[in-house]
This record gives structure tokens, C-alpha cells and sequence, in this order.
């Protein structure tokens, strides 16, 4: 059985630390993920439309096997600037790969698409994410906040918001997975027309509501309900990032990451459409001083998946409400 960490975030994974920079009228932000000692990483795209930096050396063949951070950004292509914010400030201080006399930090990251969402978008000739990289960077903690913050600030999904979200589970061994999303997705992450998640089935406590399933189904539940009806049809993408605190090489991780995919199928109808730039970075921290037997492994995985659909259902079930919205917030249903 499954429990949540004591602050049912990713930071329940020793080692990591989160923070957020969020620009209002902007209605965008980015999101950081620290690793206090370097973690080894790895990386899956399943969705169509990805906007990716320094994804390439996660592959198991490449020789760079560990980072220093990883960032999840609004903005588009324009985001992946908030990476060499990020750099900067690790740069600072003295983190990074060493080369001969120099380090350089090793910051993947990824982004999504929020630039029809209302927010003010003229910055003039260099948009802010590198700033807000570098601001991300510094605010971060063990405790931040979920829903319209940071890379969730002006995501959105099917008829609502959308948002940042996070959750934890601690295995019956002892170990620890953690979950990140900025959820921005095509689909659906409710059922039908309903306030109930798609992810309830694995809902821990009253994370994000309580409400179970539907009983019965509404007719429309199977309707593949997507944005394509709304203006913000091409507006999507939802990034996220699994870790744990076990030992795992490069191989066990991308299989980490593709488990965890699972959880975006499992809270987001339907999911890795041709227009999402679906990804799920994942990170073995190593904390806790263990490698998993199979068994185990196999567990770790099937928990990447029911983790990752709680954060996202708690991404969405946390947003809260901003002038122009082109979508109302899950709190506001009746």
C-alpha cells in the first residue's frame, strides 16, 4: 500500500529542492528543480510537440550520466531561456560539471506552449524567462506552492485551468517517489463534464477533492473531449519530472520515465496527442544508498505512474482564478 510523504511533494525525495518565479501579467513562469548533489537523469518524449534543451546527453549511450537541475518554463521555444538563468545562478555557485578549470551546470529542460492565454506578451526584444530562471533558482525550498504558480501559472487544460502540481508516495520498502507536472494539457484531466478527476482511482486522502469516481458514468465520459473546439486549441503541452531516492543508472531511469507516463494517460483524456510536447524527465538521487531488486523496480514503476496522475489531478484541483482567463478554475464547478 501506498502512503503519501509528509508534504505529498516532490521534495520528499532527499536531495532536491523546488522554486518558483511567476510573472502575473505575463500569465507564465518557470519551475526548478535543484539537486543538491548531482542526480542521474533521464528523459521521454511520447508527445508530438516537444520544446526541449540539453535532452540529448540523457540518452544511456551519452557520456554526461548525472545533472544539476532541471527546469520546467511557460513561454513556448521563448522559454527555454529560463535554462541560462538557471546556469547563471548555479554557475555562481561553483556547481556544475567539471572541465578542466571550468564548470559548466548541466540544466535540461523543457517547455510548454501558454502564449494565447491572455497575458500581457509584448516584453520587447528579450522575452524574461532567463530572468525568471535565475529569480526560480534562488527562492528555492522543500516547500512550495501548487496551482497557478511558476511553469503552471498560465497553463490550462480542456475547459480549465490547468497548473502546477506535485505529489509523493513512500513504497512499503521504505522508498520515496516524487512527482512534478505543469499540466497544459489538450485533453481532459476531468471526466466528462463532471468535477470528478480521472485520476481518483489513486487519489490519496482528500488530495484534490475526495470525490472518487462517478457513479454511474456520465454519458459523455468516453467523448474525446479536446481543445480543439476553443481558441486556445494549439495552447498545450505537459512536462514533468518523477525522481526517487534509489540507485538507478541511465537505463532504469528512461524505463522510470516512460512508467511514468502512464500517469499522464491515467489523469489526462486523451493524452500524447500530436499537438502536447508530452515529457517526462526522471532523477535517481541515490539518498538512500539502495539499488531495487526487480521486484522492487517493478513496484518503483507502477508507483511512478499512480504518482504522477495524483500531481496532476492536484496541478489542476489547485489553480486559482486571474483576470482574462480564457477558462474558469475546477473550484468554481458546481
Amino acid at each position: 500500500m501506498l502512503t503519501a510523504g509528509p508534504r505529498n511533494l516532490i521534495t520528499d525525495v532527499a536531495g532536491l529542492k523546488v522554486g518558483n518565479a511567476s510573472d502575473s501579467k505575463l500569465k507564465s513562469g518557470c519551475t526548478v528543480l535543484l539537486c543538491e548533489n548531482p542526480a542521474t537523469a533521464a528523459v521521454k518524449v511520447l508527445g508530438g510537440a516537444p520544446g526541449t534543451r540539453e535532452t540529448d546527453l540523457l540518452e544511456p549511450h551519452n557520456t554526461v550520466e548525472q545533472v544539476n537541475a532541471l527546469v520546467l518554463s511557460g513561454g513556448s521555444a521563448f522559454g527555454l531561456d529560463a535554462g541560462s538563468g538557471v546556469q547563471a545562478a548555479l554557475r555562481e555557485e561553483g556547481i556544475g560539471f567539471e572541465v578542466g578549470t571550468q564548470r559548466v551546470p548541466i540544466v535540461p529542460g523543457a517547455v510548454l506552449f501558454d502564449l494565447l492565454n491572455g497575458g500581457h506578451k509584448d516584453w520587447g526584444r528579450y522575452p524574461p524567462y532567463r530572468e525568471l530562471g535565475y529569480e526560480a533558482t534562488q527562492s528555492a525550498s522543500n516547500d512550495f506552492t501548487l496551482g497557478t504558480v511558476g511553469a503552471g501559472t498560465g497553463a490550462t487544460v480542456k475547459g480549465l485551468k490547468g497548473g502546477l502540481g506535485s505529489a509523493s508516495s513512500i513504497l512499503d520498502s521504505g522508498v520515496t517517489i516524487g512527482a512534478l507536472v505543469a499540466v497544459n494539457a489538450l485533453g481532459m484531466a476531468t471526466v466528462g463534464k463532471s468535477r470528478h478527476f480521472w485520476a481518483a482511482p489513486f487519489e490519496i486522502g482528500n488530495e484534490f477533492g475526495g470525490l472518487g469516481l462517478p457513479h454511474p458514468f456520465p454519458a459523455d465520459a468516453a467523448e474525446i473531449g479536446t481543445k480543439f473546439s476553443d481558441a486556445a486549441r494549439d495552447a498545450n503541452t505537459t512536462i514533468g519530472v518523477i525522481a526517487t531516492d534509489l540507485i538507478l543508472t541511465t537505463a532504469q531511469a528512461k524505463r522510470l520515465a516512460i512508467a511514468a507516463h502512464d500517469g499522464y494517460s491515467r489523469a489526462i483524456w486523451p493524452a500524447h496527442t500530436p499537438f502536447d510536447g508530452d515529457l517526462v524527465f526522471a532523477l535517481a538521487t541515490g539518498t538512500s544508498g539502495r539499488t531495487p531488486e526487480i521486484a522492487e523496480f517493478i513496484d518503483l514503476c507502477a508507483a511512478a505512474a499512480s504518482t504522477m496522475a495524483r500531481a496532476i489531478a492536484r496541478g489542476v484541483h489547485a489553480a486559482t482564478p486571474a483576470d482574462n482567463d480564457p477558462f474558469p478554475v475546477w473550484r468554481s464547478l458546481r
